[in-house]
């Protein structure tokens, strides 16, 4: 048995077969072809061969069309070389006279020709690597089919093991088949951790050498609390952990009993808990739990769910189907926040060099007006049928809001000239996510009806500490002075304003740690993971609002991040040790 350490994103246990979602030549088995497979061996090659020249040609128009044709001849040398004879040829033999798979084949002659021109002294031949590696990799697709291809095939339960995973892919995993994933990077709140969490998967990120150590077919077990990875586990191990699934189990049935009961303070103090969700089919879940509506509904899972952009009815049927669903509870639409490490597979601009600085968010909207007005004209056809919230991400000055809500006036004017029905009094939000914007909140306020403060980015950008970076992992500190001072300058400025509602969107607010210090800074409004509601509610209706607030007072007289952690740590025990029942009192120890 191996013992792995990642990073814990998305709490729970299971058992699984291991799928290795990559295409390391060293990880392609040999194996022999009986002689009357011979001449198919050669035909799936050929085909493969055939398959990756009309891949490049796709590539090269539209590199030339984006790029321009001096920059895209890359791909004409790319071409190049599997149209070559004397490359092709040795392969053909190999298959013929040893009787190998073709797999095989291209990787002991690509591994060849790659060798060769690292030995090359032009440092131009030299550079050429990384080129044959990726004509490697786009054969071994064709040969083998690609991993969305393959995890079709799957039979039994599947962890994914990766070196990275996009939110996109993510969303794809077949919810019967995958239980689970690990990730050689990523941090703790990456967008695919978070996405990790809305659909249940444990997980575990950040676990360098994940890859490397696994091995496609293996018995696997995800610890998604403690961040563990067990490969090839003994009985004894599995036995334990399927012990530890059942003690899951069973506090969940215990926290059900909490779902259908107020979310209220013993001091009788309503604290409103809301639900992150990515698709409408999430709401069954928030409600189910006892939430009280869905206070961040991340609409870019519309363009990173599907390879074509989606239409103004597309985006309406989803905001329909949430509305309908809540029936009379309140929906939250972010407007999307794509960018970072959000990108839709249709889009084809090119990647930023520091695209957490770059064109995101509400940037991303405001730079293609026809798409971000298809989307506002959905969202406020939506708001016809139930309560439906517009909330902008990202903002950082008040002339960026003022363009935006610009933006959505025009398209009001539009929807009433047409004759179409939607709220006149749609409550317009902003997400608190730069310090830019907590400092500058009180300005804002006078321009919205509510903030939502999304911790998951404030402390990102706060810290400067990239969150989906596993090696500065410890870095990322939601309880750092300098978060703690912009939230409640925040809650201040609404205060102030008047009617203000202020809510905390971010992954941390689930936690019952951390909400325990939220509630303390004066917040009354949490929007969680589905998975989080009934949790939080337990901690609410086991405290009193005095009792936060005596910990926050505590926790920002610390000078150090972990002593302010641990003391918070210290006190949600004392304060509410039910939460820490059975496996979850053994993992905190």
């Amino acid at each position: 048995m191996r013992v792995l350490q990642g990073i814990p994103v998305s709490s729970g246990i299971v058992i699984g077969h291991v799928f290795v979602l990559d295409h390391d030549p060293h990880r392609v088995a040999r194996w022999t072809v009986g002689a009357d497979r011979v001449e198919a061996e050669l035909e799936r090659l050929d085909r493969a061969f055939a398959d990756a020249i009309a891949a490049i040609d796709e590539v090269y128009a539209e590199a030339s069309d984006e790029m321009g044709v001096e920059a895209a001849k890359i791909f004409l040398f790319h071409k190049g070389m599997l149209a070559d004879p004397s490359l092709i040829g040795p392969i053909r033999e190999m298959i013929r006279h040893e009787r190998v798979n073709a797999e095989h084949a291209v990787v002991v002659a690509f591994d060849a020709l790659a060798e060769a021109f690292r030995r090359a002294k032009d440092s131009a031949f030299r550079t050429k690597t990384d080129d044959i590696r990726d004509l490697t990799n786009r054969l071994l697709d064709h040969l083998m089919g690609s991993g969305p291809a393959r995890l079709a095939d799957l039979l039994h339960p599947t962890v994914i093991v990766a070196t990275d995973l996009t939110p996109s892919q993510t969303a794809g995993f077949d919810r019967d088949k995958v239980v689970g994933f690990v990730t050689d990077l990523g941090g703790r709140t990456s967008h695919t951790a978070i996405v990790a969490t809305a659909l249940g998967y444990p997980a575990v990120v950040g676990c360098r050498g994940a890859t490397a150590a696994a091995k496609p077919g293996q018995t696997v077990i995800v610890d998604g609390d403690r961040g563990l990875i067990l490969l090839d586990p003994d009985e004894a191990e599995i036995t334990k952990y399927r012990g530890y699934i059942e003690q899951q189990r069973t506090y969940k049935l215990s926290l059900a009993e909490v779902a259908g009961l107020p979310s209220v303070t013993r001091d009788g103090v309503p604290i409103t808990l809301l639900g992150n969700v990515e698709f409408p089919e999430e709401c069954d879940s928030i409600l189910a739990q006892g939430g009280e509506g869905v206070g961040l509904y991340r609409s870019e899972f519309l363009y990173l769910s599907q390879d074509t952009i989606p239409t103004e009815e597309d985006h309406y049927l989803a905001y329909a189907d949430c509305v309908r669903r809540l029936d009379g509870l309140p929906l939250t639409v972010r407007t999307v926040d794509l960018g970072s490490d959000k990108y839709a597979s249709s889009d084809r601009r090119p990647r930023e060099r520091n695209p957490a600085l770059g064109l995101r968010s509400i940037r991303y909207s405001l730079a293609d007006k026809p798409k971000f007005q298809k989307q506002l004209r959905a969202v406020l056809r939506a708001s016809a049928l139930g309560p439906v919230k517009i909330m902008f991400p990202m903002v950082t000055t008040v002339g960026e809001l003022r363009h935006a809500k610009m933006v959505l006036r025009d398209v009001m004017e539009d929807l009433e000239e047409e004759g179409v029905a939607f709220d006149r009094g749609i409550r317009v939000g902003v997400m608190i996510e730069v310090p830019s914007a907590a400092l500058i909140a009180g300005s804002l306020a006078a321009e919205v009806d509510f903030f939502s403060i999304g911790t998951n980015d404030l402390v990102q950008y706060t810290l400067a500490v990239d969150r989906t970076n596993e090696q500065v992992a410890g870095l990322y500190q939601p309880v750092h002075a300098g978060v703690l001072q912009l939230i409640r300058g925040v809650v201040r400025a609404a205060a102030k304003e008047g009617d203000i509602e202020v809510s905390c969107c971010g992954e941390a607010a689930g936690e019952i740690d951390y909400a325990l210090l939220l509630i303390g800074l004066g917040l009354r409004r949490l929007s969680v993971p589905g998975s989080a509601i009934s949790h939080l509610k337990r901690l609410v209706r086991s405290v009193t609002v005095q009792q936060c607030e005596r910990v926050a007072r505590k926790v920002r007289t610390f000078d150090s991040e972990i002593q302010a952690a641990a003391y918070l740590r210290d006190r949600t025990r004392k304060l509410v040790p039910e939460a820490f029942d059975g496996r979850a009192a053994e993992l905190r120890d």
